[in-house]
């Protein structure tokens, strides 16, 4: 009979020689899956280095719950487990047995804006209270936004800067940090920010390309590049409440899908993270009768822009018949000397076994500007007359045309008819029917609402809130310097669309405080303020507490306008310790006395 297994076999630490390095490591056993056969393979947790074991990236990486099931050997020093963040207890804690001088005021205030907002608490959470993997996503996340740099310099900038993980971000360690991230971690956190959210939230969807150097990621693989550069793009698609000023949820999609295709997994994913009772803001892009019916089945309140040349629009704008001015059937709204009519609108989709769903409180809006109407009607009508100026120059000199794509772009208005073979232009007639239609169209769009009361006017301001997604994007791609991707990898992609996530978080409630406070009168941009904040320090020598430098002046301000405390004793104020001889009656006030 053979010796039965230790089941705690897996988790006893030994030491591993491998050139000249030992390492901490365990063995546990693994099926492999082309023979079936069970191999043990090294995990190395950490070096061994004069009987002291020394953290490495898998230690890091590792959940608590499984740090805790390691055996080490009784007489292995396991003292720098304890400096760990996740394993320091509560209170003040000794310094470093080094002496740093570290820049800290713009990395304090994004820290204090991370508990704010809760992202902090909802990482922690989606980590298994994993401190390390918390500190070093939120490091990385503000990087590109104090820097601009790759991250190739980030150790370099951890020597002048305190950051919250204490200890150096490789470039091996951050890939592999981002290869642990998964879709399982992206949905535990679109859930706990789904929670956040307050009820009936305006979220406007929107996406935008992104050229990316690694060609082998299967998204980028048929993206075409609208900035005219030999790169590959992607898709990305981005969730923001305007209310909040908060970006919510994000998803990559292939660059060469279109917009119109995307919205069913949207709103698929929206569900599966339980984001209810939100409103949905959509443009053009996503104007199709296929969502509108998607959002019929599915009861979801939404705001999407509808184009005039939808039979259900255009048959509104043909009842108005001709007109002077503005039809009499539609209002006008003093402020924006807009004419708008709303009609109600029944709709009905056959869903799963035949039943019936009808459009709750489905309406359609539309909206005439009488101003860019008259505009627009000169435009076409300049716009026929050269192309038919063009027209009788090609009949005359008997010109080769282009392809049939260039001929209906350029000259839109007109019909040609041409030899097949030579395709030499033989004549050319106008269009009338196009013509029409185009005069009829022009100055008027529209846009739809379901489970929302508003006026037409109410939808037309709501609609245009969604202005801040575009601001979303330039903040993206500028302040945050991800207008490119560089990774390579599935994993790595994954893992750092997670990171530029949070980014965008800390960012846009930056963006949103200045905007929105007396900051904006103060600073140019909401970069300034960063940079005001700056120069206060983390000064910490061998064995002594850290010492942080006052806030004054303008940086005192911002801790008001973002509803943050300084750190104790650097608020600029100072209460006299002078004892005073006892008296009869009440006490004295304490002097206080404030810097400037």
């Amino acid at each position: 009979m053979g010796r039965p297994v230790n089941p705690n076999s897996q988790y006893t630490v030994k030491p591993h020689k491998l050139g000249h390095c030992v390492y901490a490591s365990t063995q546990p056993p693994h099926v492999d899956p082309e023979t079936g056969k069970k191999v043990y393979r090294y995990i190395h947790w950490g070096r061994i280095i004069e009987n002291k074991f020394i953290p490495g990236k898998e230690y890091f990486l590792a959940d608590p719950a499984e740090r805790s099931k390691l055996i080490f050997p009784a007489d292995l020093d396991l003292s720098e487990i304890a400096t760990l963040s996740g394993n320091r207890k509560p209170g003040n804690q000794p310094s470093s047995d080094e002496d740093n001088n570290r820049f800290y005021g713009d990395v304090w205030l994004l820290e204090q804006i991370a508990r704010k907002v809760g992202i902090y608490d909802d990482l922690m959470k989606v980590f298994d209270k994993n401190k390390e993997v918390v500190n070093d996503i939120l490091t990385l996340a503000i990087y590109p936004y104090l820097t601009g740099f790759s991250y190739n310099r980030v150790p370099n900038w951890q020597r002048i800067a305190k950051t919250p993980s204490d200890h150096p971000l490789t470039a091996a360690y951050i890939t592999r940090l981002t290869q642990s991230i998964t879709e399982k971690h992206r949905m535990a956190l679109m859930r706990l920010r789904a929670r956040r959210l307050k009820k009936d939230s305006l979220c406007a969807v929107d996406s935008t390309s992104r050229c990316t150097y690694g060609s082998s990621l299967a998204d980028a693989r048929w993206g075409k590049n609208k900035e005219g550069l030999p790169l590959r793009s992607t898709s990305e698609v981005v969730v923001y409440t305007v209310s909040e000023h908060m970006p919510v949820y994000y998803r990559t999609f292939p660059g060469n899908m279109p917009d119109v295709r995307s919205l069913e997994t949207i709103l698929t994913d929206l569900d599966h993270a339980a984001f209810k009772n939100i409103v949905l803001v959509t443009d053009r892009g996503y104007e199709s009768i296929r969502n509108l019916e998607k959002y019929i089945l599915k009861g979801q309140p939404m705001i999407m822009c509808a184009k005039t040349s939808q039979n259900m629009v255009m048959e509104k704008i043909q009842g108005f018949g001709s007109y002077d001015g503005s039809p009499a059937e539609m209002q006008i709204d003093p402020a924006t000397k807009l004419y708008y009519q709303q009609y109600d609108i029944k709709y009905t989709v056959v869903g799963t076994c035949y039943t019936r769903h009808f459009g709750k409180k489905l309406k359609l809006n539309l909206y005439l500007d009488s101003v860019q109407r008259s505009a627009g009607l000169r435009e076409i009508d300049a716009e026929i007359a050269e192309q038919e100026q063009l027209l009788k120059e090609l009949l005359l000199e008997h010109a080769v045309m282009e392809d049939d794509k260039t001929l209906r772009r350029r000259y839109r208005y007109f019909t040609i008819s041409y030899d097949c073979k030579s395709r030499v232009i033989l004549s050319y007639e106008r269009n009338q029917k196009k013509i029409d239609k185009a005069r009829l169209l022009v100055g008027y769009f529209a846009n739809i609402t379901q489970g929302i009361d508003s006026s037409a006017m109410e939808a037309y301001r709501l609609y245009h809130l969604r202005d801040e997604q575009e601001k979303y994007f330039e903040q993206m791609k500028g302040q945050l310097h991800a207008n490119r991707q560089d990774t390579w990898s599935e994993e790595g992609a994954t893992g750092r669309r997670f990171i530029l996530f949070v980014s965008m978080i800390l960012s846009s409630y930056v963006r949103h405080i200045w905007k929105s406070t007396c900051l904006h009168d103060k600073f140019v941009s909401s970069l300034e303020i960063l940079d005001e904040m700056r120069p206060i320090r983390s000064i910490q020598h061998a064995g002594r507490k850290e010492h942080i430098t006052p806030f004054v002046g303008k940086q005192r301000l911002i801790c008001e306008a973002f509803d943050v405390e300084p750190p104790k004793g650097c608020d600029g104020t100072y209460t006299s310790k002078k004892v005073l001889p006892s008296k009869r009656g009440r006490p004295r006030k304490a002097v206080v006395e404030k810097s400037l």
